[in-house]
């Protein structure tokens, strides 16, 4: 179990892989400024952020950018944000 999903006014804890995949439901992908990119990033997760050469690549980039914030956060002494 991992940390909280927010539905109307309550928490609750679930799992790792639930939290992940509602991060990822409310991410941001963009077209890159200067280079032939998509930038994917995480609104909920400070500072993760990510690209690749496609949709899928930047997608799949990001997984793995959300699963690393989410498990170093509280090594490094933060407490997962709320998703809602």
């Amino acid at each position: 179990m991992t940390t909280l999903l927010q539905g109307s006014a309550t928490m609750k804890t679930c799992f790792f892989r639930e939290y992940v995949h509602e991060v990822l439901k409310i991410a941001v992908y963009e077209p890159g400024d200067d280079l032939p990119c998509i930038v994917a990033h995480a609104p909920e997760l400070p500072g993760c952020i990510t690209q690749g050469d496609t949709f899928e690549d930047a997608r799949d980039l990001l997984i793995d950018a959300v699963e690393t914030w989410v498990l170093s956060a509280p090594r490094d002494g933060d407490a997962l944000p709320v998703v809602s």
